[in-house]
């Protein structure tokens, strides 16, 4: 059997110093609630933790990049079919079990607030503040009539699936 030591307020700073790796990598490619809200925790905590932190945003994980304001994208009908039908935006986001029109995602940020849980905008916002290197997938935004002006600020230039499978060697990856 093996013991192990309580929890202590220490512990986050001792796993960072003595952690094998020092990078995280996570590819979002869903762009829903309960797999961008993760995705955002996991990338705020490694950073906190001193790693370097990189998200890359490929298929529907792209469009939670989308600027709120923004309500239907791309250039020809079909892009422009697949923004109606999946709304873009951080805010409009939701969930993949039991969205329930609606209701799924209002029940889940009415929980996270009553447990001082950040909203997927405020860390967002701290993923940023931390140094997160946010990158869009190219070939997505190419695929999905997505452009630059589409896209929130503070995120990395486009990149493509080579440069997202170099910046994963050596480093802990997630696909989420």
């Amino acid at each position: 059997m093996v013991m192990t030591q309580p929890e202590t307020a220490d512990e986050p700073q001792e796993v960072a110093e003595h952690a094998p790796h020092r990078k995280l990598v996570i590819f979002a490619w869903s762009g829903e609630l309960d797999r961008i809200w993760p995705t955002l925790i996991l990338s705020t905590t490694g950073a906190a933790m001193g790693m370097e932190t990189t998200v890359f945003f490929t298929f529907w994980g792209l469009f939670p990049l989308v600027r709120d304001d923004v309500r239907i994208t791309g250039e020809n009908w079909m892009q422009k079919l697949l923004s109606t039908m999946d709304r873009p935006g951080l805010e409009h986001l939701k969930l993949g079990k039991m969205n329930f029109a609606g209701a799924g995602p209002a029940m889940m940020k009415h929980l996270a607030k009553e447990h001082k849980v950040a909203s997927p905008s405020e860390l967002m916002a701290l993923a940023k503040d931390l140094g997160v290197k946010l990158v869009p997938c190219q070939m997505t935004m190419d695929l999905l009539g997505l452009s630059r002006e589409d896209l929130i600020d503070g995120l990395e230039d486009p990149a493509g699936a080579t440069t997202a499978l170099v910046e994963a060697q050596d480093a802990i990856t997630l696909f989420i």
